[in-house]
C-alpha cells in the first residue's frame, strides 16, 4: 500500500464499511476509546457465546490457549520479545503495575510531569505519602520545542533520581515528546524509565527496542481497535524479576512475565482477549505507517479550514511528522464547555473538553473509519456554534 492512500477517499470508504456505524453522534473522541472493526466485534461475541456453553473448560482450556500466539503477534508490532509482554485491562492498570512494582526506598526521587495522566500522578503521590519517596515534577510548555522539553527533564534529574515517567503522546493535545532521547539520557545515568504509550501504540510506528525504555504501557482499545478492556504492559527482560506484581499471582514462583498477566485477577472475561488477534490482523492489512499518515492527513485537513478563524487558538504543533489524530483548540472569549455542549446537543458532534493547568480547550481525535466529509460536517457545525456564540 502506498502513502498516496492517505488522501484516497475511496480506499477509506471501504475501511469505513468495516466498522460499526457511529450513531447518533459523530465520534471525534477516539483518543478516549474507539470502536473496534466489525470482525473484532463478532470475534468477541462468538467467544462469549462459546464461554457460555462450558465456561470452566472453554475459558481456560480453549480461549486462553490462544494467548501465547497473541503475544507473538503483539511482539512483532511493538518490536519486543513475547516473553516481555503481559496482557491486562488498560494503560492505567499497566502504569500502576510499574509504579507500585518498582522497588524504591525513602528519599528516592521519581521524576514526572504535570502533563502525565492524572491517575499515574496520583499513584506516585500515594507512594510518596506511604513510603517517603520524593516525587518531583518537570515543568515545560506543551508547545515548546523538543530541545526545551528535553532540557527540562535533564534539569530535573538529581543524584537521587531513580525513575523517570514519560508520556509518549500527551492525551491532552496530541504532543509527542522526545522520549527516545530522554530514555537515552536516563539509561546513561542508571535511571529506570516508564513510557506511557496509550496514545502512540498502533497510531504510529513504535519500537520498544528503539525507545530503549524499561516499561512501556498502552491500551489496545484505542488505535489498535481491540475490544474495550484490553491493555499491554511490556517489561524489559532484566526488570521482570525485580518488579513486584500489582496482584499476588495464583501460582507460586518462579514466574516470569506471567506474574503481571490479567489472569491473576481470578475469573475474568476471556472473550475480551479473543478480539485482539483479529484487531491485529485488520491493522496489519492497512499498515501502521499508512494509518499514521491518514490520521495526520485528517487532522491537518480540518485544521486548515478553521485555523484562520478570529480567536482560534491551537495548542498542538502540526508542522511535524509526529502529528497524529489528537489535537486541542480553543476560541478566544468563548467558553469551550459551552461549545462542546452545543456541538453535541444541537449538531450531534462529540468532541471532548480537556483542561490541564493553564491549558483548556476542545480535543478532537478522528479515526481511520472517518472520512473528510465527516470532518466537513464538524467544521460546518463549529462555524455555526461560533457564529451564534
Amino acid at each position: 500500500m502506498s502513502s498516496s492512500h492517505a488522501t484516497d477517499e475511496a480506499f477509506w470508504e471501504r475501511i469505513r464499511d468495516a466498522y460499526p456505524r457511529q450513531q447518533p453522534l459523530l465520534n471525534l473522541n477516539n483518543a478516549a476509546v474507539s470502536p473496534p472493526p466489525l470482525v473484532v466485534e463478532q470475534a468477541m461475541i462468538d467467544a462469549y457465546r462459546l464461554i457460555n456453553h462450558n465456561p470452566d473448560v472453554n475459558m481456560w482450556s480453549k480461549l486462553d490457549a490462544a494467548l501465547p500466539a497473541i503475544k507473538q503477534q503483539l511482539a512483532q508490532l511493538a518490536d519486543c520479545s513475547p516473553e516481555e509482554i503481559a496482557l491486562n485491562r488498560n494503560t492505567s492498570e499497566g502504569l500502576s503495575t510499574a509504579i507500585f512494582g518498582i522497588p524504591l526506598t525513602a528519599n528516592d526521587q521519581v521524576l514526572i510531569s504535570a502533563w502525565d495522566y492524572p491517575s499515574a500522578c496520583a499513584a506516585w503521590q500515594q507512594r510518596q505519602q506511604r513510603e517517603g519517596i520524593e516525587v518531583a515534577c518537570v515543568d515545560f510548555d506543551l508547545t515548546a520545542s523538543d530541545e526545551d522539553i528535553f532540557k527540562a527533564y535533564e534539569a530535573g534529574i538529581t543524584p537521587k533520581t531513580r525513575v523517570i515517567q514519560i508520556t509518549h503522546m500527551c492525551h491532552w493535545n496530541g504532543r509527542v515528546l522526545p522520549v527516545k532521547r530522554i530514555c537515552e539520557l536516563a539509561r546513561s545515568k542508571g535511571i529506570i524509565t516508564i513510557v506511557d504509550g496509550a496514545q502512540t501504540f498502533a497510531q504510529m510506528p513504535v519500537s520498544f527496542r528503539d525507545l530503549d525504555c524499561d516499561y512501556f504501557v498502552t491500551s489496545l482499545h484505542k488505535w489498535l481497535g481491540a475490544p474495550v478492556g484490553n491493555g499491554m504492559l511490556i517489561v524489559r527482560e532484566s526488570r521482570i524479576d525485580s518488579t513486584w506484581p500489582l496482584l499476588a499471582p495464583f501460582d507460586p514462583p518462579p514466574l516470569r512475565i506471567d506474574k503481571f498477566d490479567h489472569w491473576n485477577l481470578g475469573t475474568y472475561n476471556s472473550a475480551v482477549q479473543a478480539g485482539i488477534a483479529p484487531a491485529i490482523h485488520f491493522h496489519r492489512e492497512i499498515g501502521t505507517g499508512n494509518i499514521h499518515a491518514r490520521l495526520r492527513e485528517l487532522t491537518r485537513y480540518w485544521l486548515d479550514q478553521v485555523r484562520d478563524l478570529p480567536g482560534f487558538r491551537l495548542y498542538t504543533p502540526i508542522d511535524t511528522d509526529d502529528l497524529g489524530a489528537v489535537s486541542l483548540f480553543s476560541m478566544d472569549r468563548l467558553d469551550a464547555r459551552k461549545i462542546e455542549q452545543e456541538l453535541r446537543q444541537t449538531h450531534r458532534v462529540h468532541v471532548k473538553f480537556r483542561q490541564a493547568r493553564h491549558v483548556a480547550g476542545l480535543r478532537v481525535s478522528p479515526h481511520i473509519y472517518m472520512l473528510k466529509s465527516d470532518l466537513d460536517l464538524f467544521v460546518d457545525a463549529l462555524r455555526r456554534v461560533i457564529r451564534h456564540g
